[in-house]
Parts: C-alpha cells; structure tokens; sequence
C-alpha cells in the first residue's frame, strides 16, 4: 500500500474536513453538554495500527443504565434521544477527524476495534497493518448487518486490494449510506470471504 500518498490525503483531507466541521463540533458539544449533561465525549482504549493502542474520542450518545442485578443494559436501551440522531448520521465520530490529522487514525481503514474483541480474531495481525478509519468496506458493505468474519473478510480483502480509488468510492458510498441508509453488498461479501486467508 503507497502509505506516503494515503497519509498525504488522509492530513490534507482530514485537516480541511477539521475545519470546516468545527462550527457544527462546537454546536453538538454544547448540545450534548445542555441535554444530556457531563461528560459531553466518549473515550475508549481502541487498537492502533501494529496494535498500539490509543485512546479514541467520540461525542457521548448513552447514558449509563444498569439492571437490577448491576448489569449494564444493552447499547439500543442506553442510547440517548440526542446520541441516535448523531449515530444515525455518523455526526458522533466528527472529533476523529484530530486523530487523522494528528496520524492515529485514516479516513478509511478498518474501524478501531477494543482490545479484547480484537483478541483471538483471526487476521487481526494483517488487519492492525493498517491506521484504523472513519469509514471502511465493511461499514459500506453492511456494517451492522455483517457477522464478525464477514467484517474481518472485507477488512483483509481492504488491505490487499487497496487504492486511493477504492477509498474515494468508499467515502462516496458512506455519504450515499448516511443520505439513504446501507444495505448488504453480498456479491462483495461473497468475494471477500473466498479470498479470507488470515
């Protein structure tokens, strides 16, 4: 993979969308801060590329819920009224784009993954060869629709089959999927997963 030309449209790219996106990141903090309260982000320990972690920073869209025998409730029960508006238009993850500009993390790659669901995945040595990213195949492909070893596929088939072509159709088919919602690209997902070879 040309890393030279990725990063170069990863810091153009990325500082460019930093600014121009900064008035709606300062309107989405004071909302979050006016409707749900403190803390206005949502950090988590993520796997960087070569499996360096580092700490990935979003807008906050749960509450911290438990049931009655202490356990955390689910994702879909935490979710604030706010934080399903910013997921389903992706506007949460708009304080990632520091870290494409500061190189922990690329407009496309495969997304950041915890530590311990990344563990034990098959592929995941090839797969952290890459900077994670905003967007990626599988998000395009499917995303939630897709079971864990359809994601890793398409991520690997990603990584050996990239060019700065295949990112621009992957950025362009993420604003089409936020525009109109995603579905799953099964001749694609076929294809990934008979070249999966971790």
């Amino acid at each position: 993979m040309a890393n030279g030309v990725k990063r170069g449209c990863d810091l153009v790219l990325g500082l460019a969308a930093l600014i121009l996106s900064s008035p709606a990141i300062l309107l989405i903090a004071l909302l979050v801060l006016a409707v749900d309260g403190r803390p206005v982000l949502f950090r988590q320990v993520r796997v960087g590329r070569g499996g360096i972690p580092f700490t990935m920073v979003k807008f906050r869209t749960m509450r911290t819920l438990y049931d009655r025998d202490g356990r955390l409730l689910p994702d879909d029960k935490r979710v604030t009224a706010l934080g399903a508006v910013l997921r389903r238009f992706r506007l949460d993850e708009l304080p990632e784009l520091w870290l494409v500009v500061t190189g922990r993390m690329s407009l496309v790659g495969p997304r950041p993954l915890p530590v311990e669901v990344l563990e034990g995945l098959p592929g995941r040595e090839e797969r952290s060869s890459l900077r994670p990213g905003l967007t990626g195949l599988a998000q395009v492909s499917g995303n939630t629709q897709l079971t864990n070893p359809e994601k890793i596929a398409l991520d690997l088939f990603y990584r050996r089959h990239w060019t700065l072509g295949l990112d621009i159709r992957i950025m362009a088919r993420t604003v089409a999927m936020l525009a109109f919602g995603g579905s799953r690209d099964e001749a694609l997902i076929r294809r990934a997963l008979a070249e999966f070879r971790p």
